[in-house]
């Protein structure tokens, strides 16, 4: 395809999306290197032919190219230019489980802190169909690392009737469904997951220190009682350039 038609296509999707350009023309750059369009050695376009190229000014550029100095994928060379250093590495090791067994099971080396612990919260507002609002939540806001690397930012509302009967220390050890998988006198009736793309926001890029706007994963799972109370919703933001997901098909 004529390069021109793609330039126009790139600053026309800069146009369009609310994300600030230099984020989004860092992924584009992150992309290029990670797909090999640039290689590892190879000299990248000067800061005002990319600046030409997506219709932006060369500020715009030097802030995207900031980021992938900031990670190590560029390296710049007065009167030389700018090269690629080395490739993103993409450590795709946190498998989304789609089965009921899968999600019982705490990812291996993984490490849960909780953030914070509110009590006799409501449930923020859900727009699925299953199950009806408990009186009461215990909100936990919990940070998944594994080797001192964060991946998963979650939200977990448990049924405050229902809180006693957890031991306190599977709040940290535990996943979400297992947390209200195992109690006697809780049958679960209806158990359903959700999977949505989307960007990091401010608060997510910090808790997981990723770039802000990069692709994360965001999954909702929710599990429904005898009586129909919603006994558990648990909302979780998952780092994209570490999530995989296997679906078995047959």
């Amino acid at each position: 395809m004529d390069h021109k038609i793609l330039d126009n296509r790139t600053a026309e999707a800069l146009r369009k999306s609310s994300v600030a350009r230099y984020l989004q023309l860092s992924s584009l750059f992150r992309r290029r290197i990670e797909t090999g369009e640039w290689p590892v050695d190879s000299k990248i376009p000067t800061v005002k032919e990319l600046a030409d190229q997506c219709g932006v000014a060369s500020m715009t550029i030097r802030q995207a190219l900031d980021l992938l100095e900031a990670d190590g994928l560029i390296e710049r060379f007065r009167a030389k230019g700018t090269f690629v250093k080395k490739q993103p590495q993409r450590d795709l090791w946190c498998k989304v489980h789609t089965d009921w067994t899968g999600l019982l099971l705490a990812r291996e080396n993984a490490v849960i802190e909780i953030l914070s612990d509110e009590r006799n919260v409501q449930l923020p507002p859900y727009h699925g169909d299953a199950g009806i609002a408990a009186p009461a939540y215990r909100h936990l806001r919990r940070r998944h690392s594994r080797n001192g690397v964060a991946f998963l930012l979650a939200d977990v509302f448990v049924d405050e009737r229902i809180c006693p009967l957890i031991p306190e220390s599977a709040f940290t050890t535990a996943t979400a469904m297992r947390l209200v998988a195992d109690i006697a006198d809780q049958k679960i009736v209806d158990a359903r997951q959700e999977l949505t793309i989307g960007a990091a926001d401010l608060e997510t890029s910090s808790r997981l220190n990723i770039p802000l706007g990069e692709a994360v994963a965001k999954v909702q799972r929710v599990a429904v009682n005898q009586d129909g109370y919603l006994i558990l919703v648990a909302n979780g933001i998952y780092r994209g350039d570490m999530v995989r997901i296997e679906m078995k098909l047959r």
